[in-house]
């Protein structure tokens, strides 16, 4: 028997407080909340282009002018952040298109930042989807210059810092490249500007649709000599010791679900604000399993963000942001 007994009779019961809505609502103990979700956005040159994406169910390819529409969206449901990423149409080597003045981002955050003052506007800082070999920054000698590259990441930070970003979010992996980012942004006088570090990114199974939605696919090789081992939980609190001593300000891991351990152990290890991206994998085949009827896609979603919160994440970047608000206020149905 599992209660505690006295004299052949249950003392403690603690089904009582699960009998109604009410009584397990009043002792919750994780919330969730649309504040702490950032929606990732996919940004491409043009108007009026709104370019569904196969792999990521109810998630488009978006030009500026449609991305201000989505946001003033999440907005009216209490989504106040989102995570940008650029779909340029021109690639070369040196990835030049990431810190253009009149590049695909930097275009973006000037109307996000016009049209939507209180939006908060973080920006991907990495250069896969804008080399043409489609490694997270510059080659010498078919090998990634780490070095190198952390160069060209300070200069695609900066360039959103000036185009309005408020947080910075390098992914590239580079050793050091919190650092670097720093020192440019605080040279160039963006010392309000935060960087939320992709810690622990993971080299995962789980980025095939992003790498689709973003067309970042590596041409030749893969990313695990700089990506994270997934079987290394020691190392990833290593690398988010790291990222904070380089003067990171919100530290994240990726991929959520499957790396709750590490969220909680990153939770318990620092002070700053931890993030979490269930990634496009992750969700997708969710999507994938409601669209087949085999999940009730309201419940597992919200079962599956309210895991990530309780594991330790004060931030959830997520593809099912808005469908998540709407389904907290009540409303049914689908967001898109």
């Amino acid at each position: 028997m599992r209660e505690t007994a006295r004299r052949g009779k249950l003392i403690h019961r603690p089904r009582r407080l699960r009998r109604t809505e009410a009584l397990r609502a009043l002792v919750r103990e994780t919330h969730l909340s649309p504040t702490g979700f950032v929606a990732p956005m996919f940004v491409r040159p043009g108007r009026g282009v709104r370019e569904p994406i196969a792999s990521l169910p109810g998630v488009a390819r978006l030009s500026a002018d449609e991305a201000v529409r989505e946001a003033d969206a999440l907005a009216a449901l209490g989504v106040r952040a989102v995570l940008l990423f650029g779909v340029p149409d021109a690639k070369d080597a040196q990835a030049t298109g990431a810190y253009a003045d009149d590049g695909v981002v930097q275009q973006a955050v000037r109307l996000l930042r016009r049209r939507s003052p209180d939006l908060v506007i973080a920006t991907d800082v990495c250069a896969c989807g804008y080399t043409d070999h489609g490694h997270c920054g510059l080659l010498h000698g078919g090998e990634l210059d780490n070095d190198a590259t952390l160069d060209l990441l300070a200069r695609i930070a900066a360039s959103h810092a000036a185009a309005g970003a408020d947080i910075v979010a390098p992914s590239a992996m580079m050793d050091g490249q919190v650092a670097a980012i720093r020192e440019a942004l605080d040279a160039a006088g963006f010392t309000g500007v935060a960087i939320m570090a992709y810690a622990a990114k993971h080299a995962s199974a789980f980025y095939g649709p992003f790498r689709d939605a973003a067309a970042s696919a590596p041409q030749f090789g893969d990313r695990r000599g700089y990506q994270m081992d997934p079987a290394n939980g020691r190392e990833a609190l290593r690398e988010v010791a790291l990222d904070v001593a380089e003067g990171a300000d919100i530290v994240m891991i990726k991929p959520a679900l499957a790396y709750l351990d590490v969220i909680r152990a990153a939770r318990e290890a620092v002070r700053l604000p931890v993030a979490a991206y269930w990634v496009s994998g992750e969700y997708a085949m969710l999507k994938a399993a409601a669209a087949n009827g085999w999940l009730e896609e309201r419940r597992a979603v919200l079962e599956v963000l309210t895991a990530i919160r309780r594991a330790g994440a004060d931030i959830i970047i997520t593809y099912a942001a808005a469908d998540a608000a709407r389904w907290l206020a009540g409303r049914d149905g689908p967001a898109v």
